[in-house]
């Protein structure tokens, strides 16, 4: 017996080596089982699928494989499959990533999260809606790692003056012993600045289930049950809101951007869907599900009920109160006045939303339509306000330097130099976009004609039925893979689902894309859920009470705005002549060589 479970310990810690032998292996009778071509191709990619959730690869190594093995298998020319890799898509999301390293440089982040919290006031409910607003506000433009590694210090600072507890400052620095020594009980990284968080995105491994004290004054064991909450209120809320928040942006998370660049795979003649008309979708359903998800999670933690607003506070609890809120005003005073960098950056922010909104918002003409058409995109909008970044002076500029002959000549830094970009961007994110529009054009091969032969016998499935059942198979499904995995994985069938059922097949990627991002009941589901399990005071049952009505929520709100305001957005009642297109070029495809004539039929 002993020797058995030596056997097993020993395989198990070559698990990862396993999974990436065995899994070629195990899927051979696929290729020789469907036609040729169609079977090399989806080899390739159910291999990929494997090793992506198995993660026995590193994801972007993962996302590499097509470029070697779609030339050798004859289902892709190099010259094809490699440009896939840095398609204008890429460049939108990399202009994102280094406006956000600019707001990250300066501070501007840190300015305008406690602001916030300094608006919505220090009651523990109001406070935990402040953390989710600002959170999920800053997701919209940072990564949702970033977002949530910045506030969770802020929060934990937030929770010491509220229960008068020592050692605050302490508190502020995510790298502080306490929370270091609590991320590596839990398996994971410390990591130096909140970019450099999306180079984890990889590790979610979380081992231990252990809640730290939380070194309560003594009292009533009421009151203590009643703090330890909080304390668990306002680390949910946080990797929750981003998570949310990432969704209201083409650029808040890396799904949205998946299902951009797959459109222009799969239906190249399809231009609805663009920074504007997604924000207009995706906005309101964020504040919706904010909304909502507060009151579940004060109602949960936060102890909010209708007799609750009604009790007069206590002297200790307006006391408290009082302390948080001073630490708030104390920090956002460390902050100084705004300096010119700091409003430069702001400036050039505000340009970059403006105008990637308004390039084509569809309710009204944009600035595109003063270009030839097709010329501009998203991209190029981004691209050309972040290369300002790069030169505009971080210091004012003096006309007396000029006439003053003794002013150093030394060379003003700009905004943000390329070195700080290179060292912080998360250069793997862009190439495990880059591997799902890969796959989607291996897709082209052929493939997506042998899924749309398989989804024959779905034709008959209502529309609202077959979003409920795929919204609720995806969030539950990326509760144990990467958001970004699980949709490279369903957008090439969603796409052919679509066409079999004559409906717009935004209507089935738009709810599959969103739903990537609502995985709220593990650690291990998201890094921004694994960084807050890390700080030691939440346990797995937790995350799984309050997330599994999230789930629910993300579920039940996906199919009310996707059958209410986006039939408008996207107009979604209809057929799109693209999507005929597509159907027609599937339906005149000539019928492949098969390998196996008996299995033929499939």
């Amino acid at each position: 017996m002993a020797a058995l479970a030596a056997v097993a310990k020993k395989l198990w810690s070559r698990r990862r080596l396993l999974v990436l032998l065995v899994t070629p292996l195990a899927l051979l009778p696929v290729v020789f089982t469907l036609p040729l071509k169609e079977g090399r191709c989806l080899f390739v990619i159910l291999l990929m699928a494997v090793y992506w959730c198995t993660e026995a690869l590193p994801l972007s190594v993962t996302a590499l494989l097509p470029i070697t093995l779609f030339p050798l298998l004859g289902i892709l020319q190099s010259s094809v499959v490699c440009p896939q890799y840095f398609l204008d898509t890429n460049f939108l999301f990399l202009s994102g990533l280094i406006m956000a390293t600019a707001i990250e440089e300066w501070n501007l982040h840190r300015r305008i999260a406690l602001k916030i919290l300094m608006i919505v006031g220090v009651q523990p409910a109001w406070l935990i809606l402040g953390m989710m607003v600002t959170t999920s506000f800053m997701s919209m433009w940072l990564s949702n790692t970033a977002s949530t590694t910045m506030m969770l210090p802020i929060a934990i600072a937030i929770l010491k003056n509220l229960f008068d507890q020592k050692e605050t400052q302490k508190d502020l620095n995510w790298e502080s012993e306490e929370n270091a020594a609590a991320a590596q009980a839990k398996g994971l990284q410390t990591v130096p600045t909140e970019m450099q968080c999306l180079a984890s995105t990889e590790d979610k491994d979380c081992r231990e289930e252990a809640e730290a004290p939380l070194d309560l004054p003594a009292g009533s064991t009421k009151e203590e049950e009643r703090r330890r909450n909080i304390w668990k209120g306002f680390l949910i809320s946080i990797p929750y809101s981003a998570s949310i928040g990432g969704t209201a942006t083409v650029t808040g998370t890396a799904p949205n951007l998946i299902l951009l660049g797959g459109l222009k795979s799969f239906f190249p003649e399809c231009d609805v869907v663009n920074f504007g008309s997604w924000f207009i979708f995706a906005f309101p359903l964020m504040v919706l599900f904010l909304l909502v998800g507060w009151l579940w999670i004060a109602f949960l933690y936060a102890g909010m009920t209708l007799r609750g607003w009604r009790k007069k506070k206590s002297e200790i609890r307006a006391g408290a109160e009082d302390r948080a809120r001073a630490v708030i005003q104390q920090e956002f005073q460390n902050l100084g006045p705004m300096k010119f960098a700091e409003q430069a950056v702001f400036i050039l922010f505000c340009m970059f939303a403006i105008l990637l909104f308004f390039r084509d918002p569809k309710f009204i003409p944009g600035w595109a339509s003063l270009f030839p058409a097709g010329f501009t995109s998203d991209a190029v909008t981004g691209m050309a306000v972040v290369t300002v970044l790069f030169f505009f002076p971080s210091q004012r500029p003096s006309l007396k330097w000029w006439f003053d002959l003794k002013a150093p000549n030394t060379e003003t830094e700009p905004l943000l130099t390329w070195k700080k970009a290179q060292d912080t961007i998360p250069w793997s994110i862009i190439l495990l976009l880059g591997g799902g529009f890969a796959m989607a054009k291996g897709c082209e091969s052929g493939l997506s004609t042998w899924i749309s032969d398989q989804l024959h016998p779905l034709e008959n499935v209502p529309p609202m039925l077959a979003v409920l059942i795929i919204t609720s198979v995806i969030i539950f499904f990326t509760e144990f893979a990467s958001n970004t995995a699980t949709i490279i994985i369903f957008l090439p069938v969603l796409a052919e689902l679509a066409v079999r059922l004559r409906v717009h097949p935004l209507y089935l990627m738009i709810p599959a894309t969103v739903g990537c991002s609502y995985a709220f009941m593990l650690p291990v589901s998201t890094p921004p859920n694994s960084i807050a399990f890390a700080s030691g005071h939440l346990l797995v049952k937790d995350m799984m009470r309050a997330g599994f009505l999230m789930n629910l929520m993300g579920v039940l709100l996906l199919n009310v705005a996707i059958n209410t305001w986006a039939q408008t957005i996207f107009q979604l009642g209809t057929f799109p002549d693209w999507a005929h297109d597509h159907l027609a070029n599937v339906t005149v495809l000539p019928t492949p060589s098969v390998a196996n004539g008996t299995l033929g039929t499939l």
